[in-house]
């Protein structure tokens, strides 16, 4: 029923502006510390990249394991989830990128409210692991 999409947003200014507030709490949760820490370890994984095109990929990540999380019962299989699905994504993420943002996911749910990040070569190792799970896992399937 044509009734049913929305192409347009018809939003107040007030409406968009409490819409993307709450979008920046559900993001970083523990504030703009945990934003500046978060994008400054996104560049040192991606040096090539800006904060725009590693943060998109990230949020999307993000959300895709945050909703396995709530269906799932523990983080590994949400990220077994997230590894599934992301594939999906390939025109917002490189494939050879996708393992690198699993673990950036990860790691951003495990450093809680201290918003303690690991280093970039902490991340690249974490992601090679996962890609070698992920490898193991496609030829015992």
């Amino acid at each position: 029923m044509l009734g049913k999409i929305q192409i347009f947003n018809w939003k107040s200014k007030q409406a968009q502006a409490e819409e993307d507030a709450a979008y920046e709490r559900w993001a970083f949760p523990y504030g703009a510390a945990q934003r500046e820490k978060l994008q400054k370890l996104l560049l040192e994984v991606f040096p090539k990249e800006t904060v725009a095109t590693t943060l998109i990929p990230f949020l999307t990540c993000k959300e895709i394991f945050e909703n396995a999380r709530r269906e799932l019962d523990t983080d590994e299989l949400a990220a077994r989830r997230l590894i599934g699905e992301i594939k999906k994504y390939k025109r917002v993420i490189r494939k050879n990128e996708m393992h690198l943002y699993v673990a950036l996911v990860l790691a951003d749910k495990a450093s809680g409210e201290t918003s303690e990040y690991p280093g970039a070569g902490e991340i690249r190792e974490r992601a090679e692991a996962l890609a070698l799970d992920a490898e193991q896992a496609a030829r015992n399937a």
